[in-house]
C-alpha cells in the first residue's frame, strides 16, 4: 500500500484546490476555498477530500491568524462561535445519517438566494449595514459549524449573517480568520475519532501543504491594500460561484 497518493491525476485537482484554499485564507477569494473539497472530489470521494484538507486548513490557520492579528470584531465572534460549536456537534453526531451532496444541495440554494437579495438591494439602492443580531448570529453559527464539518463548506452561511453587517474589509477578513480557525481546531477531534486520519490521508496533506502559505500571505498583501467597494463586489461574486458548483454536485447525486 502507498504511503501517499500517487495518482497523478488526483495532484492535478489537489493543486488548484490547495490553492483556492490558500487564497481564500488571504481574504481575497472570499468564497473560492469552498470549492476546495468540490474540485478534489471529482477524483477521490468527498470525505477522503475533506480528511486530506483538514490538516492543511489548520496550518494555514495559523498563518492567517498572524497574517491578520489585530483586526477582529469581538461581538461577532462572541455571537456566532457557540452555535458553529453546537453545528459541530450536530455534524458529528449525524455523521453516518446526513450525506455531503444533500447539505451541498440546501447550502447552495440558500447561497444563491442571499445573493439574489444583495443584488435586489443594490438595484434599488437599499443596501446599508445590518446591526449584529444574537439570534441569527447563533443560527447561521451552527449552519457554518455543522457544513463546515460535513464538506469544510462553512463559508457561505457565515457570509450570510456576516456580509450584510458591512465591516471593513481587514476586520471582515480578520474576524472570519479567527472564527473558522477555532471551527477547524475544533473539528479536529470528531475527525480523528471517526477514523478519517489514515497514514496515506495525512501523508497526502503533508506533500501539497507546501503550497498553501505562499498563497495565503501573497493574498492578505493584496487584500489589505484593496478599497472596501471591490472587496465585497469579489467576495460576493465568488460566493455565487461557490453556491451554484455547490447546487450542481448536490442535485447530480439525486439525479
Amino acid at each position: 500500500m502507498d504511503a501517499v497518493i500517487t495518482d497523478p491525476v488526483f495532484y492535478l485537482a489537489a493543486v488548484p484546490a490547495v490553492i483556492l484554499v490558500g487564497l481564500a485564507k488571504g481574504g481575497l477569494g472570499g468564497a473560492m476555498g469552498f470549492l476546495g473539497v468540490p474540485l478534489m472530489a471529482l477524483v477521490i470521494s468527498p470525505v477522503q477530500a475533506a480528511a486530506i484538507l483538514l490538516p492543511i486548513l489548520v496550518v494555514m490557520d495559523i498563518v492567517s491568524l498572524w497574517s491578520w492579528r489585530g483586526y477582529f470584531n469581538r461581538q461577532v465572534l462572541a455571537i456566532m462561535l457557540p452555535g458553529a460549536l453546537v453545528g459541530i456537534a450536530l455534524g458529528w453526531l449525524t455523521a453516518a445519517l446526513v450525506t455531503a451532496d444533500a447539505v451541498r444541495l440546501i447550502l447552495g440554494l440558500v447561497t444563491i438566494l442571499f445573493v439574489l437579495r444583495w443584488l435586489m438591494q443594490k438595484f434599488a439602492r437599499s443596501e446599508g449595514s445590518a446591526s449584529p443580531r444574537t439570534g441569527l448570529g447563533l443560527l447561521w453559527g451552527a449552519v457554518s459549524g455543522f457544513t463546515s464539518f460535513v464538506a469544510h463548506a462553512g463559508g457561505p452561511p457565515y457570509q450570510v449573517y456576516t456580509l450584510p453587517l458591512r465591516m471593513e474589509p481587514k476586520i471582515f477578513v480578520g474576524t472570519s480568520v479567527i472564527f473558522f480557525a477555532v471551527v477547524n481546531a475544533v473539528k479536529l477531534v470528531p475527525y480523528f475519532a471517526l477514523g478519517q486520519f489514515s497514514t496515506v490521508n495525512l501523508a497526502t496533506s503533508a506533500a501539497l501543504l507546501p503550497l498553501a502559505p505562499l498563497a495565503t500571505l501573497s493574498d492578505a498583501f493584496v487584500v489589505k491594500r484593496m478599497r472596501a467597494e471591490i472587496f465585497y463586489l469579489l467576495t460576493y461574486a465568488t460566493v455565487l460561484i461557490v453556491a451554484i458548483k455547490l447546487v450542481w454536485d448536490g442535485a447530480a447525486a439525486f439525479g
